[in-house]
C-alpha cells in the first residue's frame, strides 16, 4: 500500500509545501519543510466509517469528498528472452480543503496530485525511481470518471477501449503498457471497508485488481523491450490518519503460478509487535475471495539489507504462513536495492515466491523503517 502509510501522516503537510515552495526543491529540502510544518485538518471531509456499495467502473474515478486517494499499479514483466523487469506507477490525489475554490483563475484549486514511477532491471541490477507533483488545475494534473483517466503532465492512466493504458517517462527510462484485468475487482476488508485501527473512521475504501494481463514496451537508454506479464492494482480513498502507536506498514501482493493471489499487510507498532487490525485476502483461481485477519497469517523476516544511501535496514527475505490454507511461502526480492529515494523514502520492489508446491511473483512495500547509525 505504498508510501500509503507515510502519506496518511505526511502528505497533508507536504501538500502545503507544494503550494508554497519552488518546484525545483530537492528531496532533502522538501523533507526539511515537512518536518517543520504541522497540521492535519480533516473537518468537512467524508469518512470511511461504514460499508458502501461499490459501482464499477465509476469507482475507478476520483472521490473528491474524501481527503486522500490513490491509484497504485505494480507488476512483473519480461521480454521474449526472459529478461525480467518490475515496475510501479502510482498517482495520489490530496485535497487541501473540502470546499471548492471560488475563484475565476485557471490556477485556482484545492487539489494536489503526486506520482511515483519506478523500474527494476533485474539483469543489470539497476533500479530507477522518479516523482512528479502538481496542482490539479490548468490541465496540469487531474482525474476524471467518464472516460476514466488520471494524469500529471505526460504521466497517465486512462481507459483505452476496454483496457487500461499506463504511460510514464523520466529521462531515458519509460513505460507504455496495455492492461487487461483477468478477474473481477476484489473488495478488501469488510466488503471494501478496510479498517486501519480501532478509531472510528480510521479506515479506507479499498479494492484491488489482483491479476491483470499486461503487455507493451519498456524503454531504457535508447533500447526498447517488448514485454508481457502480470500487474496488480490497489485502489483506495479515505480521510484518515494512522493510530499514534503505529510506526510502519509491510504490504505484500503475491500472484501464484497456480492462479491464486494473496494480499497481506501488517501494521507495525511502536516498540515492536503487530497491530491486530493487520489484514489480507486470498483470491482463488475463479476469483472467490477469502478475507484474512491478523491471526490467520504470520510473516517472519529471514534476512535484512542495509541501504548504502540512507543506512536504513529493511527486511529482505520473508517466510509467509497461512496455516488454515496449508500455504507456506518464501518471498525474496529480485533485487535488494529497490529503495525509492524521493521526497518520501521507502522500499518497494519486485519479488519472487517459492514454497512446497508454490511459485510466483509479487511486490512488497516497506514503510516506516528508520536509518541506523
Amino acid at each position: 500500500m505504498c508510501i500509503r502509510l507515510i502519506l496518511f501522516i505526511l502528505l497533508p503537510i507536504f501538500t502545503m509545501a507544494i503550494v508554497s515552495c519552488n518546484e525545483n526543491k530537492n528531496s532533502q529540502e522538501t523533507g526539511n519543510v515537512v518536518q517543520s510544518l504541522s497540521g492535519n485538518d480533516t473537518t468537512g471531509f467524508a469518512r470511511a466509517d461504514a460499508p458502501r456499495n461499490f459501482v464499477f467502473p465509476d469507482d475507478f474515478g476520483p472521490h473528491p469528498q474524501f481527503q486522500t486517494e490513490w491509484w497504485y499499479y505494480t507488476g512483473n514483466l519480461s521480454d521474449e528472452d526472459g529478461r525480467e523487469f518490475g515496475y510501479q506507477l502510482t498517482f495520489f490525489r490530496r485535497a487541501l480543503s473540502p470546499d471548492k475554490i471560488e475563484r475565476e483563475s485557471k490556477w485556482a484549486t484545492s487539489q494536489i496530485y503526486f506520482a511515483h514511477f519506478a523500474l527494476t532491471d533485474v539483469k543489470e541490477g539497476e533500479f530507477y525511481s522518479s516523482e512528479r507533483w502538481s496542482r490539479g488545475a490548468a490541465g496540469l494534473a487531474g482525474a476524471q470518471t467518464k472516460p476514466f483517466q488520471v494524469w500529471i503532465d505526460s504521466w497517465s492512466i486512462k481507459v483505452d477501449d476496454k483496457s487500461f493504458r499506463l504511460r510514464a517517462q523520466d529521462g531515458p527510462v519509460s513505460i507504455d503498457l496495455l492492461l487487461n484485468p483477468l478477474k473481477a475487482e476484489v473488495l478488501q476488508g469488510d466488503k471494501g471497508l478496510s479498517q486501519k485501527s480501532k478509531d472510528p473512521g480510521n479506515a479506507s475504501y479499498y479494492f484491488s485488481q489482483t491479476r491483470i494481463e499486461s503487455s507493451g514496451s519498456i524503454f531504457m537508454h535508447g533500447e526498447e523491450f517488448e514485454v508481457s506479464g502480470l500487474s496488480w492494482l490497489d485502489r483506495e480513498w479515505s480521510t484518515s490518519a494512522l493510530g499514534e502507536d503505529q510506526e510502519g506498514w509491510d504490504w505484500f501482493s503475491i500472484q501464484l503460478d497456480d492462479g491464486q493471489e494473496i494480499m497481506l499487510y501488517q501494521l507495525r507498532l511502536n516498540g515492536g509487535g503487530i497491530d491486530p487490525f493487520s489484514s489480507g485476502s486470498l483470491v482463488g483461481v475463479k476469483g472467490d475471495v477469502t478475507p484474512l485477519k491478523a491471526e490467520d497469517f504470520k510473516i517472519e523476516v529471514l534476512d535484512t539489507w542495509k541501504s548504502p544511501e540512507t543506512n536504513t535496514v529493511y527486511p529482505s527475505k520473508w517466510q509467509i504462513s497461512i496455516p488454515k490454507h496449508d500455504i507456506k511461502l518464501i518471498v525474496t526480492p529480485l533485487l535488494n536495492n529497490q529503495e525509492l529515494l524521493l521526497s518520501f523514502i521507502y522500499w518497494e520492489g519486485a519479488v519472487k515466491v517459492s514454497g512446497s508446491g508454490f511459485s510466483g511473483k509479487g511486490y512488497v512495500e516497506l514503510t516506516g523503517y528508520k536509518p541506523q547509525n
